[in-house]
């Protein structure tokens, strides 16, 4: 296998979407030597995920992979878009004032090329063409072996991260269960160029029959997608074909509308998957290898991206030696209930698109709730993340740690910033904010290494003397009846000891 030399990295990752370059470009970031395998040589151009909702766009931001709104004068006011629920329309999207905007439409493949310009930019080492085969691990690391252009390829890792899809060669080959929920519904999807594309317009369209949506891209062609809720695919692999997809829509539709030049023709169904970990030994899970849902709602994309930048800063503290007992752990412990939730609100959305009586009045029902702005914001904070609470592992966090600091321009003696590029090297932050908080630092001193240390005035009130803040926006812990320093030690060890330079760790 090359000579009997293998490749070296102190991290994996197998999957080279928009999931896995993010979680290779916040590695090499951190400066961790990272490898990423991906069988595709090229970016698929083929229609996917379009959506990104407000706490991915926010999160992405403060690690500096989007814009983050322009400088002050900022947006006085909170921003809104107009989204749907169940194909519903009313429902409204809000984000804070200071923060980007709360939905951002991207296509996959410009946010994979994006992010993989990004990884490359930041050391990470992205091989094209190689598909992986095997998978072993052990206390010392992990050992992944692979098909390249060359032919068989070794790899030893510390740690591998499977961000290969549904149906992960990763999860399968590092033995993690997972519970399943079967298809109930058939469903197609393909680009094709109407003869009139006034004969579908843009939009969500319901009949007896099931559900067309359609989307134009701008350059003759139409994006097409059926739901029939009778039942599943009889044979789920069998290729779509344009008369299929054709009929299909006709039966929905209840007229014949002309369509040609088909591209990107597959079907799908509402089968639900949730591994059963996250994270086993030293492979980790994320994106649509750990969880997989009905895609209604553009959440999948978004979930995926909340797993990497989640994982990405625990995994780069392991490498280091400056992880916390539990903090690796702790990534299942936080992500996995979030993607059940999510899961669980895409099931129920179904539920509301079904042909019955019941899901007539259940419509009707959601219809007026999504016309009061208080459950509109509720299920927008569903939908956006934005509702997420993450458990204080601690225990001392204080009253806000596991919620969200959202922007807030802030007075330092470097200058005018704010929250969003604070986070942008990637270490956790400590905001000192009131003038009794110099004892704070004194605290944190024996992480001084690990953390990025900021003494500002907010430009509008926080209610916080002190604040330390995780590299994903998350709130670790503010002035309570807990201490700094038992947090700190909880997440990075006692002291901030260990291997701070960064040097391999497992088999590297």
């Amino acid at each position: 296998m090359r000579g009997e030399h293998p490749i070296r990295a102190e991290v994996l990752v197998v999957g080279g979407g928009p999931v896995g370059m993010l979680v290779a470009a916040e590695l090499a970031a951190a400066g961790v030597d990272t490898v990423l395998l991906e069988p595709r040589t090229s970016v698929s151009g083929q229609p996917k995920a379009t959506t990104l909702h407000a706490r991915a766009v926010q999160s992405l931001a403060r690690r500096g992979h989007l814009p983050g709104p322009a400088r002050a004068p900022y947006p006085p006011e909170p921003t809104s878009s107009a989204f749907h629920f169940a194909g519903l329309p009313g429902l409204t999207i809000t984000a804070p004032p200071h923060e980007p905007e709360p939905v951002l439409k991207c296509a996959q493949a410009d946010l994979e090329r994006h992010l993989e310009a990004r990884a490359r930019a930041a050391g990470a080492r992205v091989l094209r063409g190689h598909r992986v085969t095997g998978l072993a691990q052990d206390p010392a690391g992990v050992r992944v072996t692979a098909e390249g252009p060359a032919g068989p390829v070794l790899c030893d890792a510390g740690y591998a991260v499977g961000a290969d899809g549904a149906r992960s060669t990763v999860r399968t080959l590092a033995g993690i269960e997972s519970d399943t929920v079967p298809a109930t519904v058939s469903a197609l999807m393909g680009t094709v160029t109407l003869d009139d594309p006034g004969d579908l317009p843009k939009g969500w369209h319901r009949t007896p029959r099931g559900w067309i949506v359609a989307k134009h891209t701008g350059d003759g062609r139409a994006h097409l997608r059926t739901l029939d809720c009778g039942g599943p695919h009889p044979d789920r692999h069998r290729p779509v074909t344009l008369e299929e997809l054709r009929g299909e829509v006709a039966r929905i539709a209840g007229r014949d509308i002309a369509m040609h030049s088909p591209r990107w023709l597959s079907r799908f169904s509402d089968f639900a998957r949730l591994a059963r970990t996250f994270g086993q030994g030293r492979v980790f899970l994320v994106g649509d290898a750990a969880h997989v849902h009905f895609p209604i709602g553009g959440q999948g994309l978004s979930t995926g991206v909340l797993d990497a930048l989640d994982l990405g800063w625990r995994l780069a503290h392991a490498v280091r030696g400056t992880a916390g007992e539990n903090l690796l752990t702790g990534y299942d412990a936080e992500r996995r209930p979030l993607a059940r939730r999510v899961i669980d609100g895409t099931l129920a959305q179904l539920a509301l698109m079904r042909q019955s009586p019941e899901a007539d009045a259940l419509r009707t029902l959601f219809t007026e709730l999504l016309a009061s702005e208080d459950e509109s914001g509720r299920l927008g904070g569903l939908i956006s993340a934005q509702d997420t609470v993450l458990p204080d592992p601690t225990g001392a966090g204080g009253p806000a740690a596991g919620t969200y600091l959202t922007n807030t321009a802030l007075s330092t003696p470097d200058g005018d910033t704010d929250v969003i590029r604070l986070l942008h090297d990637g270490r956790p932050l400590l905001l000192l904010l009131g003038e009794k908080s110099g004892r704070h630092r004194e605290a944190a001193r024996p992480w001084a290494g690990i953390l990025h240390t900021v003494e500002a005035r907010p430009v509008a009130a926080l209610p916080y003397e002190a604040a330390l803040v995780r590299p994903d926006g998350y709130l670790a812990w503010v002035p309570g009846d807990g201490e700094l320093d038992r947090v700190l030690a909880a997440y990075f060890g006692p002291g901030g000891s260990g291997n701070a330079a960064g040097a391999p760790a497992g088999r590297p």
